[in-house]
């Protein structure tokens, strides 16, 4: 008889769509009083290479850090391959309770009360189950969140390669330490997928001695390097000599033909109407529009699209 304790998945979530990878549900992110996402909903499909523009400052950035919760989210949920990632929803109940609350106060020898009071209990009852549930989600989540950022690659603008360890050692370390992968097996995989961007000859180089658009190559390689399900790409281009801009979307362009599920915050609209299946607009931490890219930017619909593509394009 096997007496070992079972471990019991609390976060497991099934999606109802087998094609959907990620699932963003009335995502929300509060910079103390500053409000930067308001209720983001979106699905992820395998293979999908989908395209978020919109003007400085409306949270596409923010939005991209908290799916592999390098920001979390103040209310909400992420689903990832039937998984919570994140889930708070009783942030909504608490905010009842209190106004309830304060109703009561203010009415102590109102009409009502009964029904009031009764409501309180109910909600307190409701809230404290759910205050449970997403507890035990968030201690499930923290063992698990190496695992979860496995799952997603993430390009930064400014590169955030190590300047001490040679372009190699960069790509090998996560796949050593956090998968435990053989180190002769990393180094192959590392000079498999340099050569595939071109760079195999830069493998002992350090990063101060390569253009960005080397850096942000090597960068890229090092996020496929740990072979993750979905890549996030954070305005890759934006911090790159506009010569160095076409090597990286390469990369990219190609990546999505090999079928590679891709996130990308971007201001190259060229690439978001040629390789992206789907395009949004965000502004004022919501998504405004969401189509294929053909219709996206043929009929733009929300002003404040039409208004934006006026000047970008």
């Amino acid at each position: 008889m096997n007496d070992k304790k079972q471990i019991v998945n609390v976060a497991a979530c099934p999606i109802d769509n087998e094609n959907c990878i990620l699932r963003v549900q009335d995502l929300y992110k509060k910079f103390g009083k500053l409000e930067v996402l308001n209720g983001v909903t979106i699905d992820i499909h395998k293979g999908d290479v989908v395209a978020v523009i919109g003007p400085s400052g409306c949270g596409k950035s923010t939005f991209l850090r908290c799916l592999n919760l390098l920001e979390t989210p103040s209310a909400g949920e992420i689903i990832l391959e039937n998984e919570y990632v994140f889930k708070n929803q009783r942030v909504y109940l608490k905010r009842r309770l209190r106004k309830l609350k304060a109703q009561l106060k203010a009415n102590e020898k109102g009409t009502n009360m009964e029904a009031l009071k009764a409501e309180e209990a109910t909600l307190t009852e409701e809230y404290l189950a759910l205050r449970k549930e997403e507890k035990e989600i968030e201690k499930y989540v923290t063992k698990q969140i190496n695992l979860h950022r496995q799952k997603i690659g993430m390009v930064f603008q400014q590169f955030n390669l190590f300047p001490h360890l040679t372009v190699l050692k960069n790509i090998t370390l996560a796949p050593t330490k956090l998968k435990n992968m053989p180190e002769e097996e990393a180094k192959q995989k590392a000079m498999a997928l340099l050569k595939k961007v071109g760079l195999e000859d830069k493998a002992n180089a350090y990063p101060n001695t390569l253009s960005g658009g080397q850096k942000q190559r090597i960068a890229i390689v090092r996020a496929l390097a740990m072979e993750p399900e979905i890549m996030l790409f954070d305005e890759p281009t934006s911090a790159l000599d506009p010569e160095m801009v076409g090597e990286v979307l390469k990369v990219m362009t190609e990546l999505a033909q090999e079928g590679m599920t891709m996130v990308v915050v971007t201001h190259e609209m060229g690439f978001a109407k040629e390789v992206a299946n789907r395009v949004i607009f965000m502004s004022d931490g919501v998504i405004k529009e969401e189509n294929e890219p053909k219709e996206f930017f043929a009929n733009p619909q929300d002003e404040r699209l039409k208004d934006f593509l006026s000047k970008v394009l």
